[in-house]
């Protein structure tokens, strides 16, 4: 393995780096999205509903406090917000909650999809790097073919040239799968946010009218 590194020469230092960075990127967020999958979002909302129907705001932004997560988070920020506004303003109330939840949602979502972007910019650059790997050894391999007519040498070169074209595509590869995964993970998470925000945001909303109909 690593007679084969070093025959790929120069352009393999790039493509190791990009290795590297990778595979840290991956464990980091796999660890994190795992870790975000034990979280019952479901439960979550359920009891947070509960409280809220009890008219205990404090319990329903204590449970958030205590329970990890983006969607716990934009959920707690909801709440403080409506905590300090005038609840016989619905209008007010929905435009301000839902605003605040709205901005603290992309907060979270660039925690979530955080270094996502180095597995996006490996699975771009590792094949360019290969790629040009080979461009420089085709190119000595074709200068020592005319000089010295020696194609067991040319032959050589050539396949020296190809290792990097090879590391590239391997590691583009190991970077564009996870990056594709991760990204539909994200998404997932982001809806459930949404999901989870404008159900809240409607029920606090049909709780200040409630008064104004009576």
């Amino acid at each position: 393995m690593l007679e084969t590194i070093i025959q790929g020469r120069l352009m393999m230092i790039p493509l190791m780096i990009c290795s590297v960075l990778s595979v840290a990127v991956l464990l980091d967020r796999a660890w994190a999205f795992y870790a975000n999958s034990k979280i019952d979002v479901r439960a979550l909302r359920a009891q947070l509903m509960k409280f809220l129907r009890r008219s205990q705001i404090k319990d329903a932004a204590l449970l958030c406090v205590n329970t990890p997560g983006p969607v716990s988070a934009v959920l707690l920020a909801g709440l403080q917000s409506y905590e300090k506004l005038d609840k016989r303003s619905p209008e007010n109330l929905r435009m301000t909650v839902g605003e605040t939840m709205e901005d603290y949602s992309l907060h979270s979502m660039n925690a979530v999809e955080k270094r996502l972007w180095i597995l996006s910019t490996v699975g771009n650059a590792a094949p360019l790097f290969g790629m040009a790997g080979t461009v420089l050894g085709m190119i000595k391999s074709f200068k020592k073919l005319a000089e010295m007519a020696d194609t067991a040498a040319v032959a050589v070169g050539i396949s020296e040239a190809l290792i990097t074209t090879g590391a590239g595509l391997l590691i583009a590869l190991g970077a564009v799968i996870p990056f594709n995964i991760f990204t539909s993970m994200a998404s997932d998470i982001e809806l459930e946010i949404d999901e989870a925000s404008s159900e809240m945001l409607e029920f606090l909303v049909s709780e200040s009218e409630t008064p104004a109909e009576s």
